[in-house]
């Protein structure tokens, strides 16, 4: 097995000219109610029982493949071999917001999508939700789920009780620098702003990316974070931005400036740092004092999907120990699955055993203290901060 994730992170880190794209705009501007979408009239006729087989839309990059042939998928070919339920995968979601605008105007308009199965960030996942575009699963079908999925995950403020969505796999934002260039320790977040760093520092462009890390940074609950924490955020980076302490502000592009050198120190996904340090021992992955974001990408089921309880039987086989173990030594993400270390731990491949002992794929309950996952913007709150921000990073 072997790690992708240097390529994966596009579909958190993508910048966003106006923080949501037209189709997404245009629903804030018309006031999103009118596209809710009420409990009763999410449910399609599921031919789950007679049609064994289900279309399923991911990421690129986010799925274990075969090495000899990387058109082969074994977790979603021992899917097959077990149930009989053949899966249509498309790699086809390359940025939150296109997608959504792809599907949208299905969805508004109480039509299915083509798609049993879709994979968004926690933010996007939020907009579905909220907006009832997504159905309820059927958890007394999902018993791994049930059982394994991560404490940490389970309670998300836009999704009580993970009835809407479950985590495909999870991240970290923190920060990532080259120890050996900086010649010293990162520890906290305010590290960033000290007078040797200045010009050396990149923050994500991204709001959604971005807001969670500076906040904890100001010692704010990002639980349940205010407009005053996010007003206290744009002023401390607008002054920044004034005396040229930040470099830049970046995508997926901050992986080249870091391993380059041309950055020491920089916001950072977790799963893109395991890979640097493959190549660059000095790079280093730091879940500051104050805390660092938790986050996650999940498995939702379209409203009117045709083959509902097949998506919900395929969810609750990548929640089998096993089977998440193989996709995270693939993908060196934060799993979902936390009995899945111990698998790992078991192999009788070294290198494979080791990630069992990763924190950046298991994180210890030190890390797991300082971890919190963030309230979302709400859609009201959405265009007035999107707005500021983009001003302040130049979008």
């Amino acid at each position: 097995m072997r790690a992708n994730s240097v390529n994966l992170p596009s579909r958190r880190s993508v910048l966003r000219a106006s923080g949501a794209a037209a189709a997404g705009l245009a629903l804030a501007a018309c006031g999103v109610p009118a596209a809710y979408v009420k409990p009763e009239d999410r449910a399609g006729r599921d031919l789950s029982a007679r049609d064994r087989t289900l279309d399923f839309a991911n990421w690129p990059l986010y799925i274990d493949t075969d090495e000899k042939n990387t058109s082969k998928r074994p977790t979603l070919a021992a899917f097959t071999g077990r149930t009989g339920i053949k899966v249509s995968y498309t790699e086809e979601i390359n940025d939150n917001d296109e997608f959504f605008g792809k599907v949208s105007p299905a969805l508004m308009n109480h039509q299915e999508t083509g798609r049993d199965l879709i994979v968004m960030s926690d933010w996007m996942a939020a907009r579905f939700v909220r907006l009832g575009w997504v159905q309820e699963m059927d958890r007394a079908g999902q018993p791994n789920v049930a059982e394994h999925l991560d404490p940490q995950l389970r309670t998300p403020a836009f999704d009580e009780g993970r009835l809407h969505s479950v985590p495909w796999q999870s991240g970290i934002t923190g920060i990532a620098y080259n120890r050996k260039k900086l010649g010293r320790e990162i520890k906290s977040t305010a590290d960033l702003w000290r007078p040797e760093l200045r010009g050396r520092v990149t923050l994500f462009a991204g709001l959604d990316e971005s807001f969670s890390l500076l906040m904890q940074g100001n010692g704010a609950d990002v639980t349940r974070w205010s407009a005053d924490d996010f007003d206290a955020v744009c002023e401390q980076v607008e002054k920044l931005v004034k005396r040229r302490h930040i470099r830049r502000f970046t995508g997926n592009d901050y992986i080249k400036d870091l391993a380059a050198g041309d950055v020491l120190a920089c916001q950072a996904y977790s799963g893109d740092v395991i890979q640097l340090q493959a190549d660059n021992p000095d790079i280093e992955f730091v879940v500051p004092e104050e805390g660092a974001e938790l986050w996650a990408e999940s498995l939702m089921i379209p409203n009117l999907a045709q083959h509902k309880a097949n998506a919900e039987a395929l969810i609750d086989h990548y929640y089998r120990p096993e089977v998440a173990a193989e996709l995270a030594a693939w993908v060196n993400y934060v799993c979902p699955v936390p009995a899945a270390r111990d698998v790992l731990a078991a192999s009788d491949d070294k290198d494979t055993a080791a990630l069992a002992e990763d924190p950046l794929i298991f994180p210890d309950t030190e890390m797991r203290k300082r971890l919190a996952i963030a309230r979302d913007i709400t859609s009201e709150e959405r265009q007035g901060f999107a707005k500021r921000w983009n001003s302040i990073v130049g979008l």
